[in-house]
């Protein structure tokens, strides 16, 4: 035994292994792996932090990728030339921006998890949207405890119609800002407008129960405000991707990051429900504030606008990132700019707004109404409802990632063109949810309620891999604007969801008429995604849109009406041949051995821009 405490103690302290020893094979006995595996992994740590503190081989880490693996070849977009994306052998020195002053102490890298850096901000964005959703899952469960009678009196008495106003308040102003929002991503920093997004809402949340006690009206201003100000995140998002994501990783790269909305939904009923329980109705809304707060520094830390503003990425994966992608050099979309007749008679940019719509309806109406659902039909106490509530986006949490990996596998192998990849995921994603919601709409037991939720949200975990990241694939160049166009109407259903279901189960003059109005809600919510199936499979497109190609840039001409561009100039001395040959320039004032010799003579001095001969000597009053 104490020979075993002699080798653990001399593998802690002898960690500093070379790129060979780490990568070894490890040894076949059970008691030599386990102290290989621990020496490799406190070396990886220590390399890391050392890496990170002390500025040692920041730039020799990451992708070993040619750039050519990250094209997709499927479209007509994605021909290139083979020998153009070949990585070199040897990477010049890049030019870099300048450091920040924490850059000077600490370096934008995490100490503890080698990740590349467009892996960094996806799972950034993944957290970012955890909380942004966590806030969203307050009010829902908050109102529930806020409106219980259990203990006697409720604390406020809300009106069925004041609940739902409160509920549906966050996407009044939600939806104002998805189309400037991207605008907003095209013209500015869309790293810095998503944090700055995200911390706002944490701010404005920790603003909630100070409202609540003085008038639901300033709850229902205060969440308008989070509304504004979470409307950017989503075009932000696609913003970031614009320059991070290569085309092969578009979907695994985006369903990570959106892997955090439902991931949100996960974490944020149950800690919100039990918060509520143990504390207080208000405290879910401090809770999320702080975490807001906190992430934001981070982010701050980490999180940077594209690969070339990276101060520590390596060569490597910049070339390979942006090699890939091809330059973004071209003059950012504006409103005046944006080809909007084209944009709104596309037919692949209405499959992608009706697919949000439909997806949107039913991620609503669960986010907000799952644990009254629970509480009224089953009569599950808050706690419960919350967690039970939560499980269908956790398993849509488990898929969403899962499914972009299998997107990119069957287009990067081409088993399946993009547009084929996005239809059958899409529509196959859809299709099971639908089902599943019927299943729930026709039932009145618990546990095949339970888990025909799952099911229906966890089969809509495919869909993200469709028309949640097709706006990269139609038109890169304005991808943020199309989100913003796609996700306002989708907000338009979080809007007009909650205020339906309210009024249609409104009534609660008997169990039985109060499960049937529940069946009804469900049922609306699975004719929904029939309809977004039938209309995604027929105008759905994967190929990069004409009208979405960068323009070729502008070459300046001088030019003058009625002129010859070939004798353009002869009139004021030019030669035709002027700028083809090497200009001799002779010198004004030649030596006196020169003019003794006659040289000068034979030709007067010429000025170099007009060609013009000068006059007689005499003429010079420098000469006379």
């Amino acid at each position: 035994m104490q020979s075993m405490g002699d080798q653990v103690n001399s593998a802690m302290q002898n960690v500093d292994l070379d790129e060979r020893a780490q990568h070894q094979e490890c040894p076949d006995g059970t008691k030599d792996a386990f102290l290989f595996k621990m020496k490799c992994g406190v070396a990886n740590v220590k390399n890391n932090a050392t890496r990170v503190f002390r500025k040692e081989g920041a730039y020799d880490r990451y992708d070993f990728k040619d750039a050519n693996e990250g094209v997709d070849k499927t479209v007509r977009s994605g021909e290139y030339e083979e020998g153009d994306l070949q990585m070199p052998t040897d990477f010049p020195e890049l030019e870099r921006p300048p450091l920040r002053k924490v850059d000077k102490y600490c370096q934008p890298e995490c100490p503890c998890v080698s990740l590349s850096k467009r892996y960094t901000q996806a799972w950034l964005v993944a957290l970012g949207f955890i909380i942004s959703f966590g806030i969203r899952c307050n009010v829902g469960v908050a109102t529930v405890e806020m409106m219980s009678n259990d203990t006697g009196v409720p604390e406020f008495q809300w009106t069925p119609e004041t609940v739902g106003f409160v509920d549906a308040s966050f996407f009044w102003g939600y939806i104002v800002t998805q189309i400037p929002g991207g605008f907003l991503a095209a013209r500015f920093s869309p790293s810095f407008l998503f944090g700055t997004a995200i911390f706002c809402s944490s701010c404005l949340n920790m603003l909630i129960p100070t409202a609540t006690e003085i008038s639901p009206t300033l709850v229902i201003c205060v969440r308008v405000l989070q509304g504004l100000v979470e409307g950017v995140t989503y075009p932000a998002c696609h913003g970031i991707w614009r320059w991070w994501a290569p085309p092969l990783e578009r979907s695994r790269l985006a369903t990570l990051a959106f892997c955090g909305s439902y991931g949100g939904a996960v974490l944020g009923m149950p800690i919100s429900g039990y918060l509520a329980s143990g504390i207080g109705w208000y405290a879910p809304f401090y809770f999320y504030g702080v975490c807001g707060i906190i992430w934001y520094m981070f982010w701050l830390w980490l999180a940077f606008e594209s690969p070339a503003k990276h101060p520590t990425i390596s060569p490597r994966e910049q070339y390979y990132i942006e090699q890939s992608i091809g330059q973004n050099h071209g003059v950012q979309p504006t409103i005046f700019t944006t080809p909007w007749r084209r944009v709104f008679t596309s037919m692949p940019v209405w499959a992608i707004i009706v697919a949000n719509f439909a997806r949107s309806w039913t991620f609503y109406l669960l986010l907000i109404t799952q644990p009254k659902y629970f509480k009224e039909v089953f009569h599950m106490n808050l706690a419960h409802a919350s967690t039970v509530a939560a499980l269908p986006h956790l398993v849509m949490t488990l898929i969403v990632p899962f499914g972009g990996q299998l997107a990119d596998y069957l287009r990067r192998n081409k088993f399946l063109s993009t547009t084929n990849v996005r239809k059958v995921f899409n529509c196959g994603g859809f299709g099971g949810e639908a089902l599943f919601l019927l299943v729930v709409g026709y039932t009145n037991n618990k546990m095949v309620a339970i888990v025909g939720l799952i099911f229906a949200v966890g089969s809509s975990g495919f869909a993200i891999s469709g028309f949640n990241v097709n706006h990269l694939d139609i038109a890169p160049r304005y991808a943020s604007i199309l989100m913003g166009i796609s996700n306002g109407v989708g907000t338009f259903s979080g809007m007009i969801c909650p205020i339906t279901t309210q009024e249609i189960t409104k009534d609660h003059s008997s169990e039985r008429k109060l499960q049937e109005e529940w069946h009804h809600v469900f049922l609306i919510a699975a004719s929904i995604h029939f309809v977004g199936v039938l209309f995604y499979a027929v105008f759905a497109s994967g190929e990069l849109q004409d009208w979405a190609v960068d323009p070729p840039e502008e070459k300046i001409e001088m030019k003058s009406p009625g002129v010859d561009p070939k004798s353009y100039g002869t009139a004021d001395g030019y030669s035709l041949d002027y700028g083809m040959q090497e200009t001799k320039m002779v010198p004004a004032f030649p030596d006196e051995s020169d003019q003794a010799n006659g040289s000068a003579a034979t030709a007067a001095p010429a000025n170099p821009f007009t060609q013009k001969q000068y006059q007689a000597a005499s003429s010079n009053p420098f000469n006379r």
